[in-house]
């Protein structure tokens, strides 16, 4: 077999700009349609109309204030549904007990729509802030559970027993051995609550809410502005890319450890 220099392969684009490629291609389309009255502006704005209304927005504060509010409730649900999943798919993973008490609920819970909870979330917390911040917390707490569970019961057992031949204590064990063989699962399922983390918000945000991407959107909803919910929009999208970058970031550096396929 002939092998070629590593000089003599032809230069790829890099990796950003092959991301990046897809975006524009399609704002490209976008405005295309837009411009040659394809895409009429009563059914979608076109883009050079998006980025005024945003602009405008962000001149008056408007946006970033919204966005803040978005990211605490985000981020506080995420905390508080994070954690309760963490803590449960640990004692179900851990013990034969705790599998036999928590998983079988769990399993059940989370078939059930999110979204159908809202009623008995307002009945509950009330219309302020804590449905909102709970149905988020319940939208997160599953992909979580799922993932730490399925990664603690996947530890390879030789593993284990390599522990214990090396006079590991069960917490050594479980501190040692144990959760770092799970942290793999974990930082997939912590990607996954991200993701639904914003879902959720846009259904919380319609709860009542006075501030936030979801209010700016309900807002224009009855003005029939789509510019700017095409704005709102591609603010949840950023921010999901945002914390997605982020998980990225935590992988690359808990998992250094991990060689793995990065793609041909």
């Amino acid at each position: 077999m002939r092998l070629t220099p590593a000089s003599a392969r032809p230069r790829q684009l890099p990796s950003w700009l092959r991301r990046a490629s897809g975006p524009v291609a399609l704002v490209a389309l976008w405005h295309l349609a837009s411009v040659s009255g394809v895409l009429p502006s009563e059914v979608l704005a076109g883009p050079a109309t998006v980025l005024e209304s945003a602009a405008k927005l962000i001149r008056t504060g408007e946006l970033q204030d919204a966005i803040l509010v978005s990211l605490r409730r985000a981020m506080t649900g995420l905390a508080i549904g994070g954690s309760i999943g963490v803590a449960l798919a640990v004692i179900a993973g851990l013990t034969r007990l705790g599998e036999d008490l928590v998983d079988a609920p769990m399993q059940m819970l989370r078939t059930v729509p999110n979204v159908a909870l809202i009623p008995l979330l307002i009945i509950w917390f009330g219309i302020g802030e804590a449905p909102k911040v709970a149905l988020i917390a319940l939208a997160t707490a599953f992909p979580l559970y799922l993932n730490v569970y399925a990664g603690i019961r996947g530890v390879d057992q030789s593993l284990v027993e390599a522990g214990r031949t090396l006079g590991l204590s069960r917490w050594g064990l479980v501190w040692h051995v144990i959760l770092p063989g799970a942290l793999p699962n974990a930082l997939v399922g912590l990607r996954y609550s991200l993701g639904i983390a914003w879902l959720a918000l846009v259904f919380g945000e319609q709860i009542n809410a006075t501030a936030g991407v979801g209010y700016l959107m309900a807002n224009a909803r009855e003005f029939f502005q789509t510019d700017v919910i095409v704005v709102c929009l591609v603010v949840y999208a950023l921010l999901g890319l945002v914390v997605d970058l982020v998980v990225r970031t935590l992988e690359r550096i808990f998992l250094a450890w991990r060689p793995s396929f990065t793609g041909a």
